[in-house]
This record gives structure tokens, sequence and C-alpha cells, in this order.
């Protein structure tokens, strides 16, 4: 009853979500208090290894094909930054990168720096439209890529700090790419 519920109301929950994204991305740009807090907490290693893993539910969602679902973890994806607290020791190789990031965001953003960053965004619609047509091997590519290009990134960016980011990001895949893969194989089995 309450799946049928939430099936009817898939769009309109979408919606809800993306407008919290919205606020977030909003807060993130255009209050500084806002986003030196979301960093300060962002040094915590721990959101460096569970954002991956969101990766989990995207795809379960897109297999299921609810917007809902979709929306709602990207919504949690994005403010997971900010989950645990700020931690007392952090490592300086941590800082220098979560600078680096920070620069990032808040430089000047011509036309290169805005298409290379339109690669994020390419690659959640490509993940999603892979598991919603039930895609495996074109999904857990696109995971792989994902985690690469986030590698290249961080350290064609950082340099050495950017290595801080290797073993998260490695972790991130084995993990997401395992449980992905079974996920994958029993929802078709279920479905046969």
């Amino acid at each position: 009853m309450i799946n049928l519920k939430l099936k009817e109301y898939d769009k309109e929950i979408a919606l809800i979500f993306a407008f919290f994204t919205m606020i977030f991305l909003f807060l993130m740009v255009f209050n500084s208090n806002f986003f030196t807090w979301a960093f300060e907490r962002h040094q915590n290693i721990l959101s460096w290894y569970i954002r991956p893993l969101f990766l989990i539910p995207f795809c379960y969602f897109a297999y299921k094909r609810t917007w809902a679902g979709i929306s709602a973890t990207i919504f949690f994806l994005f403010t997971s930054m900010f989950y645990f607290p700020t931690p007392e020791v952090v490592s300086q190789q941590s800082l220098q990168f979560l600078q680096v990031e920070k620069d990032y965001l808040t430089g000047d953003w011509g036309l290169a720096k805005i298409v290379f960053s339109l690669l994020v965004p390419i690659s959640f619609i490509a993940l999603g439209a892979a598991f919603w047509k039930r895609n495996l091997l074109f999904g857990i590519s696109v995971i792989v890529l994902m985690a690469v290009l986030k590698i290249i990134w961080s350290v064609a960016f950082g340099g050495q700090a950017g290595m801080s980011i290797i073993i998260p990001a490695i972790v991130g895949l084995i993990i997401c790419s395992v449980l992905i893969y079974f996920g994958f194989k029993r929802l078709e089995k279920n479905n046969n």
C-alpha cells in the first residue's frame, strides 16, 4: 500500500528532493559561513569513504526506475560531506587537498572549467541511464570511469595532496562495484 502511494507521487517527491538539493547548492555558493562549516566537517575522512557508497542506492533506484529515489540519493550524497563532526586531528595532506577543492569551487569559472565540471552531472546521467536500461556492464564501466576521473582530477589539481583521495576512491570503487554487481544479479534473478 505504501509502496503504491510512493510510486503515485514519485515525480512530486523527486521534485521536493531536487528543491532541497538546490537549496544546499545555493547555500554552498552564496553563504560563506555555511560553505566553511561544511568543509570543516568534510575534513572528517569518514565522509570521504561514505560518499562513493551513495552510488549503490543511486544505481538501485535507477534500476527500479524511481525518480524520487534517485533525487533523494543525490541530495544525501551532496549533504554527506557534513554528516560527521569536525575531526580533532587532520592530516596535512588532507587539509591541502580540501583547500584545493575549495579554491577550485570558489575560483573563477571560465568556459574550460565549466565544461570540465559538467563531467560530473554527465557521468551521473550516464550511470542512471545504464541502470535504468539495466545494462550492468555499462553501469560498472561508468563507475570505474568516475573513480578514475576523480583520481586524475585530484592529482592533476592537488599534486601530492591529491594523492590522499586515492585510497578512499579505490575502496569505494571496489565496494560499489562488488555490491552493485551482486545486487544487480539478484534483482535480475528475482525478475525472472
